[in-house]
């Protein structure tokens, strides 16, 4: 509690004892019956300024709480105005048929129906709306109490003491009803928000057993204004103040653990009650024959035009929650299409990935013959063979490769799930794929050059998918003018223009050189279209070019990896790599 939250409560503690110094020194007077009602509107305006900061300050049903209570606050604060007008002002005593009592017996409606709005919970799909409806009915129902109960003795037929004793019966069963509220909400809440209901639920008893003082006193003469009989009144509303000075420390929020399925489910079950006790009241209006004829026709035609009223707020409120009823079957419709049409993916998704999972046996199966079958037609073609049988063998290596190009769509197929990203050092992807290759370099003779750069920024890939791109790279660079020949098959890197290059180029002067092309993709049709879709996913990019006569070249370029991560490359172990794609 802060120094100013400090000093106002030690104010509000402060009027408390000087009312009940003046019970003690001062006589039944004048002074005595001003000072006990100006402190009083002191401290219900105290407390009205201590719970009005948090209607302000918070949201949705917390702030409708906290402004019904500030309403009820303000509703007693107005009748002790008027209280203290005639008393003070006046300087007469307040009429025992007073047409301000109904604003005494107002105050806790509002009270009543901020408890039972449930502020503790979570939040639900209820709609304001409904709410306020709610709220409507509860009210309507409490003047109709009201109305029907006392009135009929102010206007109808003048009875003091009918006024009085229906009076005090039913302002009793109001001060019940919401002692009962706080009593179950303070029962079924934990913390801050169990401290608030108790301090609320502690204050309202004090007001309710000084009410009963007070009666008591009246009824036995010894009662007058500033008495000691008004002490727990000034008690409990000093009680108030301190009730929003110390909320303002403790913040209660509502509960995310606790969530209502409906919107005040007890305000609208409070509401619909005062609805089904209409005819109750009104068929004891009807036949209570022992009343007299003005008070029974107004207890009657009051509950027929209540009834109106009511069934009118009825019928709103069932159509605004027809109308939420509806789009809450449209939106479950909705969600059951969905959720049909989400399982019929998952099961096309899990057929497709039991297809995967069949196909990528299969390719890995046939791997190890059409190696096998590559390395011995590229050494049969190396041989010395007359010219059919040469052209032969060189068909049967094309035939081979075209199958293993098949081999490497249906692997890519299989593998198409997400695949995991890591930093990879191109100098360290570059080695793996020439030996990767090792089987076909031997079988052709051919020489190898590797000119690697030093200090290259590491890229982002999958390791398994750049290594397939690397070793169709060599295939292509090798067999992309015809049968293989020999040759020198140089492999390097290089850092330009923020990103990393690795250039695969073979030399033979035995191979005819191709006419230079301005689509590269085009070359890439039959040997490098997976490749494409992998490098592309890469953010990089392949092309295919003849550089001078009888060399071609492929270029791999892919962005470098940011410097955070840069100091992770991927390690590659050439046994484990290289297995995959044997």
């Amino acid at each position: 509690m802060s120094v100013r939250s400090k000093l106002w409560f030690a104010a509000a503690v402060g009027c408390v004892v000087v009312q009940i110094a003046g019970a003690f020194l001062l006589r039944q007077s004048f002074q005595l019956a001003a000072l006990n009602d100006l402190i009083q509107c002191a401290l219900l305006a105290s407390g009205l300024l201590a719970f009005l900061p948090h209607a302000l300050r918070t949201q949705g049903r917390v702030r409708l709480f906290w402004g019904l209570m500030s309403m009820g606050l303000a509703l007693w604060l107005a009748y002790q105005l008027l209280w203290t007008y005639f008393e003070v002002v006046l300087r007469t005593d307040v009429p025992d048929l007073f047409a301000g009592d109904i604003i005494l017996f107002l105050h806790l409606v509002p009270m009543i129906a901020a408890v039972t709005l449930r502020p503790h919970t979570g939040q639900d799909e209820y709609s304001a709306r409904l709410g306020g409806l709610d709220f409507a009915l509860l009210v309507t129902g409490w003047i109709y109490l009201w109305a029907l109960m006392i009135l009929p003795w102010q206007y109808a037929q003048a009875d003091v003491f009918a006024y009085n004793q229906n009076f005090n019966t039913v302002y009793l069963a109001e001060k019940l009803a919401l002692l009962v509220s706080l009593t179950a909400a303070w029962s079924n809440t934990k913390k801050a928000w169990q401290t608030t209901y108790g301090h609320l639920l502690a204050a309202t008893f004090m007001y309710a057993g000084s009410s009963y003082i007070a009666n008591w006193a009246i009824g036995s003469n010894v009662y007058y204004s500033g008495s000691l009989y008004d002490v727990p009144l000034t008690l409990s509303m000093a009680w108030i103040t301190y009730i929003g000075i110390t909320t303002a420390a403790n913040k209660p929020e509502p509960d995310s653990g606790i969530v209502s399925t409906t919107y005040g489910v007890w305000l609208a079950r409070l509401g619909m009650m005062s609805v089904i006790a209409l005819p109750l009241f009104g068929a004891w209006a009807f036949y209570s024959y022992s009343q007299s004829g003005p008070v029974r026709t107004f207890r009657i035609v009051l509950t027929l035009m209540t009834a109106m009223a009511m069934g009118l707020m009825v019928f709103v409120r069932q159509h605004l929650l027809d109308r939420e009823l509806l789009r809450l079957l449209g939106a479950s419709r909705q969600s059951v299409e969905d959720l049909r049409i989400l399982q019929e993916q998952l099961t096309e998704s899990e057929k497709m990935a039991s297809m995967g999972k069949l196909v990528g046996g299969v390719a890995h199966e046939l791997n190890n013959p059409i190696t096998a079958m590559l390395g011995y037609s590229d050494i049969l073609s190396d041989t010395q063979l007359g010219v059919g049988e040469k052209a032969l063998a060189d068909t049967i290596g094309q035939q081979v490769r075209q199958t293993q190009s098949l081999v490497a769509s249906l692997l890519s197929f299989a593998n198409s799930s997400p695949h995991s990203r890591a930093a990879i050092d191109l100098n360290t992807l570059a080695r793996t794929a020439i030996k990767l290759c090792e089987a076909q370099q031997k079988a052709l003779r051919l020489q190898v050059k590797v000119e690697l750069a030093q200090s290259l920024p590491p890229v982002i890939g999958d390791l398994n998918q750049l290594l397939r791109v690397c070793a169709h790279m060599i295939s292509c660079v090798l067999y992309n003018g015809g049968g293989p020949t020999q040759g020198t098959l140089v492999v390097t890197t290089s850092e330009h223009d923020r990103g990393v290059v690795l250039r695969i180029s073979h030399t033979s002067a035995e191979r005819p050189v191709p006419a230079p092309t301005a689509e590269p993709h085009e070359q890439f049709s039959k040997a490098l279209t997976v490749c494409l879709d992998i490098v592309e996913e890469h953010q990089g990019r392949l092309d295919l070019s003849t550089v001078a006569a009888g060399e071609l070249a492929a270029t791999l370029t892919l962005p470098a990896a940011p410097p955070n991560v840069r100091g992770l490359p991927a390690k590659v172990s050439l046994t484990e790599r290289a297995q995959s794609y044997v």
